[in-house]
């Protein structure tokens, strides 16, 4: 049989190189740097002139500092950004005067502003859309190297388990009244546990052992790849270099536009908001969303795209998936088949996958599973039913012996040709949502 690894091509960020020649960034607009310098100017004019309270030199920090290096952490950031200028845009938070409207120029600056909150709602979702779309194709994509079987349906339902209860973490931060920063500090905290336990998984450390034992066929070159793809010299290097700049100007830029409606609010009534201010916020708003939605549309397809996301038929992944791990067993008209499996920790899965072969004349066999005690005790757990073929597993809540039995013993005649794969696996603590960046 031939290696799980043929077809697949070394990942250096030298291959990486010869592909992003293929995608040169796109210049961001002339205004952006522009119009970046001039909400500078004026957010510095009020520092200048009134003392900032901590939330706002805190951001004024934010500002005055370079990016982050990273450019999903950029995204996130630009994410935080917008949600925080929304936050400053929604009616119940915008200066009294502009609330009440009680001028034409009053009346004239929350049409701008209200212009305003519709792009940035519209990026918001578009980024949404794209930071999942992107983890779910990255994820979908590694998950073509792995097993084909049950392993592969617990991976996914431990992943699913896990963004579940990362999800509730973070609905517990808003819950207990956290702020838009306390919710993505924790978001951006789990994005960087994904990361570590990507590492583990190339590595094969800790728990981790575990989980690569279980994933006997998936190419060392993607667990090598996994393990250095965060790394500062590694491959995705190269794609920072040539695409961060461009992020980096537009984070840049956001953080000047809430920067600027955070200190104006906070002044109103020291200093009037000027209409020509407003109306420079409402083009650096245009020129943002519009340029930033060009960004994520573009890097979005290099994503897609990227050499290292190898397809499982080129990297011999189809042959892998039919390596013979599967028993093949006659069971006798009038007789039952079992497996005794033992399990030593509790949160352990058991999971089976079996289909009668064909030319099997009865198309039928009964199949239970049931859990034997250290006195000999049993309790059923799989209630009897007869299948064609079947692929489950459930989670243990009891050490111990657990008995899964095909069971042909009300055929009269026919013997069933059966072919079955099970196993205990044992409790992984948490599965790797693959991050693609860093």
């Amino acid at each position: 049989m031939a290696s799980a690894t043929n077809g697949l091509v070394p990942i250096t960020r030298a291959f990486l190189a010869r592909y992003y020649e293929k995608y040169p960034c796109p210049p961001l607009a002339d205004g952006v740097a522009r119009l970046t310098a001039e909400l500078g100017r004026l957010s510095d004019g009020l520092r200048r002139d009134f003392p900032l309270a901590p939330g706002e030199q805190l951001l004024a920090q934010e500002v005055d500092n370079e990016p982050a290096h990273k450019i999903d952490e950029n995204l996130w950031k630009n994410r935080e950004q917008i949600e925080e200028i929304l936050y400053l845009l929604e009616e119940s938070h915008r200066p009294k005067g502009l609330r009440q409207k009680a001028t034409p120029e009053d009346v004239d600056m929350a049409a701008a502003l209200d212009s305003i909150e519709v792009k940035f709602k519209d990026i918001l979702t578009k980024l949404e859309k794209f930071q999942a779309r992107n983890a779910d194709n990255v994820f979908n994509t590694v998950m073509t190297y792995m097993p084909q079987d049950f392993r592969g349906t617990l991976i996914r339902q431990q992943r699913e388990r896990s963004e579940r209860n990362k999800q509730a973490e973070v609905d517990a931060v808003v819950n207990a009244g956290g702020s838009i920063r306390d919710r993505y500090a924790l978001l951006w905290k789990q994005q960087m546990e994904r990361r570590r336990q990507l590492a583990q998984l190339g590595s094969a450390t800790g728990v981790y052992k575990t989980l690569v034992k279980y994933l006997v066929g998936v190419p060392q070159v993607l667990l090598d790849f996994i393990r250095q793809i965060n790394d500062d010299n590694g491959p995705m290097e190269e794609q920072r270099e040539r695409y961060g700049p461009s992020l980096y100007t537009l984070t840049k830029m956001v953080l000047n536009i809430r920067l600027f409606l955070l200190l104006s609010w906070g002044r109103v009534e020291q200093q009037k908001i000027e209409t020509e201010n407003i109306t420079i916020v409402q083009q650096a708003a245009d020129v943002y969303t519009s340029e930033f939605e060009k960004f994520i549309k573009f890097i979005g397809e290099v994503f897609v795209n990227s050499p290292f996301f190898i397809s499982a038929e080129d990297a011999g992944a189809v042959e892998s998936r039919n390596s013979d791990e599967y028993k093949e067993t006659a069971i006798p008209a009038g007789k039952t088949h079992e497996v005794v499996l033992a399990v030593d920790a509790v949160n352990s899965y058991i999971a089976w996958d079996f289909s009668l072969i064909q030319g099997t004349l009865s198309l039928d066999i009964g199949f239970h599973v049931e859990y034997v005690s250290p006195t000999g005790e049993t309790t059923l757990i799989l209630p009897y039913r007869r299948y064609e073929s079947d692929q489950g597993n459930f989670c243990t809540i009891l050490a111990g012996s657990y008995r899964l039995v095909w069971d042909n013993s009300y055929s009269a005649f026919f013997k069933k040709s059966l072919r079955y794969k099970v196993d205990a696996v044992p409790p992984v603590i948490e599965t790797p949502q693959v991050v693609t960046e860093s």
